[in-house]
C-alpha cells in the first residue's frame, strides 16, 4: 500500500461518520487545550510572582527581628514580633560590611490616616533617604525624606498614590497638602510613582515618613521593624549574608546562631522558593488536565473497536484479494494518529485562544510555552500510536473467510 492510498483510505474511512469522528477529536482538543491553558497559566503566575519579588529591590537581602520569646511570655509569637533591632544596627552594618551599597531601616505599622474629611488605613513606613535605590521606589513629584528631615524631626510625608486617591482623589497633585497620623499633622512633600500591587504589600497604598518621627511620634520606642540592606551584586549576598549574621550575633551578644534574636532573607532564596511552588502548582495543575487526554485516548481506543467491529467484511474481502496484515494494521493505526493529531493541533489554538481570554479578562498573566507546544504534540501522537494499536491489531489478525462470513 502507497502512501498516497493510505492517506485516502484514512480520509475516506474518517469521514464515513464525521459525528463520530468529530465528538472522538474533541475529547483530545478538550484535553490538549486544558494542558495548555493550565500549564500557561502555572508558568505565567511564576513570572508575575518573580517580577514582584525583584521588583521589591536590586540584590536586596531582608532583616528582620526574631520571634517574641523569654521569661513571662507564655505563647511565643511569630518572626518578628520582638523589638532587638535598632538604627545602631543598621550604621553598623553600613560601615563594618563592605560588600553593601545601601542601607535602609524601617518602622512600619498601619495606622488610620485623615484628610480634610476623608480617611484610610494605610501602612505608615518610618525610613530614611536610602529607602528608594535600595527598594527601586521612584518620585512622581514632589521630593523624598532628606537626613535633614531625620535628623531635625521633621513631620514630613511621602504618600504612593493609592493613598492620594482614597484622601484627595484621582488627578490631583497632593504636594503641600496635611494629612493627619495618630493626631499628629504631616505636610506632604512627595509622591511615588504607581508600581501596582495589591494586599497589605502594594507599594502604591504607602506613607513614608522620616524614621526619626516614627520612632517618636507614632511608636514611642527607638527600634525598628526591618532592615533592608542592598548588596553589591548579586554573586556577593550570600557571603554578605553571612558577614551581617555574625555582626549582629556579636553586637546583641550571642554566641549561639539558634539563639538569633533576628531572623534574615535573601532575595535569591524567596525567589527560589517561589519558583519550587509555582513549579509544582503548574505541574499539578497540568496533571489535573491531563486526566481529560486519558479520557480521550479510551474514546479513541473504544471508536476504533467499534470500527473495526463495523468493517469487519471489508477487512475480509482486503485480505481475500492480497492486503497483508501489517497493512491493516497500518491503516488503523494511521487513522487514529490523524484523529489525535488533527485534534492536537485545534487543542493547542484552542488551549492559546483560552490562555489569551484569561489574561485578558481576568488579569491574570499567562504564557504559553513552546516546551508545552511541543508537549501536547507529542503526548497527542503518543496518545494516537498507544490507543490505536490495539483495535488495528485485532484488525489485522482477523481471519479473511471468517471476516467475509460475518453479519
Amino acid at each position: 500500500m502507497t502512501a498516497s492510498d493510505l492517506f485516502e483510505e484514512t480520509y475516506s474511512a474518517l469521514l464515513a461518520n464525521k459525528t463520530r469522528t468529530g465528538l472522538t477529536m474533541l475529547g483530545i482538543i478538550i484535553g490538549i487545550g486544558s494542558v495548555i491553558a493550565m500549564v500557561a497559566i502555572g508558568q505565567g503566575s511564576k513570572g508575575t510572582i518573580e517580577s514582584n519579588i525583584q521588583s521589591l529591590g536590586s540584590n536586596l537581602i531582608i532583616i528582620m527581628p526574631g520571634a517574641q520569646r523569654g521569661a513571662g511570655i507564655q505563647i511565643s509569637a511569630g518572626r518578628g514580633s520582638s523589638q532587638t533591632l535598632t538604627v545602631d544596627d543598621s550604621d553598623s552594618i553600613q560601615t563594618d560590611i563592605a560588600s553593601i551599597k545601601a542601607v535602609a531601616p524601617e518602622l512600619s505599622s498601619r495606622y488610620q490616616v485623615t484628610a480634610k474629611g476623608t480617611n484610610t488605613n494605610t501602612q505608615v513606613v518610618g525610613t530614611t533617604s536610602t529607602y528608594p535605590s535600595v527598594r527601586n521606589i521612584e518620585i512622581d513629584s514632589g521630593i523624598f525624606i532628606s537626613d535633614q528631615n531625620n535628623s531635625s524631626l521633621s513631620k514630613v510625608a511621602v504618600i504612593g498614590p493609592t493613598v492620594r486617591d482614597d484622601l484627595f482623589g484621582i488627578d490631583v497633585d497632593p504636594v503641600g497638602q496635611t494629612i493627619r497620623i495618630k493626631k499628629i499633622d504631616f505636610k506632604i512633600i512627595g509622591m511615588t510613582k504607581s508600581r501596582g500591587g495589591s494586599g497589605f504589600s502594594n507599594p502604591d497604598d504607602m506613607i513614608f515618613i522620616p524614621l526619626s518621627s516614627a520612632q517618636r511620634f507614632l511608636a514611642g520606642n527607638t527600634y525598628v521593624s526591618t532592615i533592608s540592606v542592598q548588596a553589591n551584586d548579586q554573586d556577593s549576598m550570600t557571603q554578605t549574608q553571612a558577614d551581617i549574621t555574625s555582626l549582629l550575633l556579636e553586637r546583641h551578644h550571642i554566641t549561639d546562631p539558634i539563639l538569633a534574636d533576628f531572623s534574615i532573607l535573601n532575595q535569591s532564596d524567596i525567589i527560589a522558593t517561589a519558583s519550587s511552588v509555582t513549579d509544582t502548582l503548574s505541574l499539578l495543575l497540568g496533571a489535573v488536565a491531563s486526566i481529560s487526554l486519558i479520557v480521550g485516548g479510551i474514546g479513541i481506543m473504544n471508536m476504533m473497536l467499534t470500527t473495526v467491529t463495523e468493517r469487519t467484511r471489508e477487512i475480509g474481502l482486503r485480505k481475500a484479494i492480497g492486503a497483508k496484515s501489517k497493512d491493516i494494521n497500518l491503516q488503523f493505526i494511521s487513522e487514529a494518529i490523524v484523529l489525535t493529531f488533527s485534534g492536537g493541533v485545534i487543542g493547542i489554538i484552542v488551549g492559546w485562544l483560552v490562555s489569551y481570554a484569561v489574561s485578558y479578562f481576568a488579569g491574570i498573566a499567562t504564557s504559553v510555552s513552546i516546551n508545552s507546544i511541543l508537549l501536547a504534540f507529542g503526548v497527542s501522537a503518543g496518545i494516537g500510536i498507544a490507543f490505536g494499536y490495539y483495535p488495528a491489531r485485532r484488525a489485522s489478525k482477523l481471519n479473511s473467510i471468517e471476516a467475509l462470513r460475518y453479519e
